[in-house]
C-alpha cells in the first residue's frame, strides 16, 4: 500500500460543536428526560403531545427517543430518555447514541444540567463522530485522512450553556489522533511512520524535534530500545520532542511505541497476536494528549519521549537468557522475550530522569503510558487504567479527575515487598519475574529507571472490545483526558508559550 493511501493522525480541524444554528433554520430542541421525570414531565406537556408519547410507549429509558412534529410536519423537538442515575453510572457519554442516529438537523438542548453533565454530553456528542474507514473501497481522493465510516448523522449540537466548545473539540482531537494512530495496521504504521506521525505534529505546533534512529542509539546509549527492534526491518528509534517556553514547568510524557509486537522468540500465540498492532497505544496516547497540552497552550515545559521498536523474529532477535545493560548502567536478565515493552521504556525513562535532575528547581513529572501487561486487564478488564505512583497528591487528582471527566482510573500498589521477584540471580533485574502481581512487578522494574522526582505509570488496555456510545470498536485514548485535567489544574494557559 503506497503512502499515499495512510490516513493522516486526525483531520486538521477538529470535529466541532456547532456554536450559532446557522442559517434561518430553528434549532431542533432536545429535552433529556429522567426515568424519576417522567410523569412530571408528561404534565408539563399539552394534552395531545402527552398522549403522542405514552402511544409511543415512551418510559424515558436511557437511550429511548421520540420526534416530536411541529405545525408544519419537520421535527419541531426530541425528547430523549436519560434513563437512571444507576444507567448512567454504567454508561460513560451515552448521548453517543443517539447522536450517531439522530435525525438530520441542529440541535439544542433545552434540559438545564449541571456542568460536568453538560460538558459529557458534549464530548459524547464529539466522539461519536469519529469513523475510521479508510480502507474500504469507494473511498474518494478527497476523503483521504478523515475519520469517516458507516453512514453517520448529520446533526450538529449548539454548545451547551457553560460549556467551552472550543476546548472540548481539541480535546476530541486528541482522542481522534490517538485513534487514528493505533487502528492504522502495522505494514502502514511502522517505526518510521510512527516517527513521521509525531513530526507532523511537531510542526503543527512549532515544536523542536529529533529521532535517534538504527545504530545511532548504541553510539548514544540507548541499548535496550535497540536491541528491542534490532532485528526488524525498520530499525528502532527515539523520539524527542520538545515545547513550550524554557522556564515553565517541566512535563515530560514518554510513550511505548511497539509497533508490532510478535513476543520475539517467545512468540506469542495466534490468538494473542491478533491486536498486537495497538502495542504501539502508549504512544498514540502521548501524542494525542501532547496535542491537547499544545493546542490548550498549557503553562508548561513539555518533553514527549517515544521508544519506538517492532518487535520482530530474525537472526537478530534477542534471546531468553540474555543479559542487556541499560542507558543508566543496570543490568536486565531477559526471561522472556515478550516483556519487552519495559525495555524500551527503561532507556527513555532513564533520559527523562538524567533531565531532571540536570533542570533547575523542582524535578518535572514523568508520566508514561503503556500497553504494558496481560496482567492489568485481568486485575480491571479493558476499561478501568491501573496507575502506580509514590505521589499521592498526584493519585489524588488523578482519582478525582478521573471521576470528573469520566476516564476510568485505578491506582495500584507500588508494593515494596514484591521488589525482589524482580532482582534475579546473576543481574540487577528481570524482565518477567514469575509469581504473579506482573502489573506491580512491571511497574516496580520501570521505578527503577524513572529517577528520584514525581513520576507515574499508566499501564493502559488502548481498545475498545465491543462497541460503546462515543466509543466504536477499536483504539482508544485512556488516562489522557485525567491527566490533562490535572495538569490544566496545576499550570493553566499560557498565551504566549514559544514552540521548540
Amino acid at each position: 500500500m503506497s503512502d499515499d493511501t495512510v490516513p493522516d493522525m486526525a483531520p486538521d480541524i477538529a470535529p466541532d460543536m456547532s456554536t450559532e444554528s446557522g442559517g434561518e433554520a430553528t434549532p431542533i430542541g432536545l429535552h433529556l428526560v429522567a426515568s424519576d421525570a417522567l410523569e412530571e414531565f408528561l404534565d408539563t406537556l399539552p394534552g395531545p403531545e402527552a398522549q403522542w408519547l405514552r402511544a409511543n410507549g415512551f418510559n424515558a429509558a436511557l437511550g429511548q427517543h421520540v420526534a416530536m412534529p411541529g405545525s408544519g410536519g419537520a421535527i419541531d423537538r426530541v425528547i430523549l430518555g436519560w434513563g437512571t442515575a444507576r444507567a448512567h453510572r454504567r454508561t460513560r457519554f451515552a448521548i453517543g447514541a443517539f447522536a450517531a442516529k439522530a435525525p438530520a438537523g441542529t440541535y439544542r438542548i433545552v434540559t438545564p444540567l449541571e456542568k460536568a453533565v453538560a460538558e459529557e454530553v458534549a464530548l459524547g456528542w464529539l466522539l461519536s463522530r469519529y469513523r475510521f474507514d479508510h480502507y474500504r473501497g469507494g473511498r474518494s481522493d478527497e476523503a483521504a485522512g478523515e475519520p469517516a465510516g458507516e453512514e453517520t448523522s448529520e446533526a450538529d449540537l449548539l454548545v451547551p450553556d457553560g460549556v467551552d466548545g472550543e476546548r472540548l473539540g481539541v480535546v476530541a482531537e486528541g482522542v481522534f489522533i490517538t485513534r487514528d494512530l493505533i487502528n492504522t495496521p502495522a505494514n502502514d504504521m511502522g517505526p518510521a511512520r510512527l516517527e513521521d506521525a509525531a513530526r507532523r505534529l511537531a510542526e503543527r505546533h512549532g515544536a523542536s524535534m529529533t529521532a535517534i534512529v538504527g545504530d545511532d542509539l548504541l553510539a548514544q546509549n540507548f541499548p535496550l530500545i535497540h536491541t528491542v527492534g534490532r532485528a526488524a526491518a525498520e530499525p528502532p528509534r527515539l523520539v524527542d520532542l520538545n515545547w513550550g517556553r524554557a522556564d515553565a514547568p517541566r512535563v515530560t510524557l514518554i510513550g511505548k511505541g511497539v509497533t508490532f509486537d510478535t513476543g520475539g522468540l517467545n512468540l506469542k500465540p495466534s490468538g494473542s497476536m491478533g491486536l498486537m498492532k495497538k502495542d504501539m497505544g502508549g504512544a498514540a496516547t502521548v501524542l494525542g494528549l501532547a496535542h491537547m497540552i499544545m493546542a490548550l497552550g498549557l503553562d508548561i515545559r513539555l518533553r514527549v519521549l517515544l521508544g519506538i521498536a517492532e518487535n520482530a523474529v530474525a537472526g537478530g532477535s534477542f534471546r531468553p537468557g540474555d543479559v542487556l545493560r541499560a542507558r543508566n548502567g543496570k543490568t536486565v536478565e531477559v526471561n522472556n522475550t515478550d516483556a519487552e515493552g519495559r525495555l524500551v521504556l527503561a532507556d527513555a525513562l532513564a533520559l527523562a530522569a538524567e533531565g531532571e535532575a540536570a533542570g533547575e528547581g523542582e524535578p518535572g513529572l514523568i508520566a508514561d503510558f503503556a500497553t504494558l501487561t496481560g496482567a492489568a486487564r485481568v486485575a480491571l478488564g479493558p476499561d478501568v487504567v491501573p496507575f502506580y505512583t509514590d505521589d499521592d497528591a498526584l493519585a489524588a487528582a488523578l482519582a478525582n479527575a478521573s471521576q470528573s471527566v469520566r476516564d476510568p482510573l485505578w491506582r495500584m500498589p507500588l508494593h515494596d515487598a514484591y521488589e525482589t521477584m524482580i532482582e534475579p540471580k546473576i543481574a540487577d533485574l528481570d524482565n518477567a519475574p514469575s509469581g504473579g502481581a506482573g502489573s506491580i512487578t512491571a511497574a516496580l522494574f520501570l521505578r527503577r529507571f524513572a529517577g528520584d522526582g514525581p513520576w507515574v505509570h499508566f499501564d493502559i488496555y488502548g481498545w475498545t472490545p465491543s462497541a460503546k456510545p462515543g466509543r466504536p470498536v477499536g483504539g482508544e485514548a485512556q488516562a489522557a483526558r485525567a491527566l490533562l485535567t490535572v495538569l490544566e489544574a496545576r499550570h493553566g494557559a499560557s498565551h504566549g508559550a514559544s514552540g521548540g
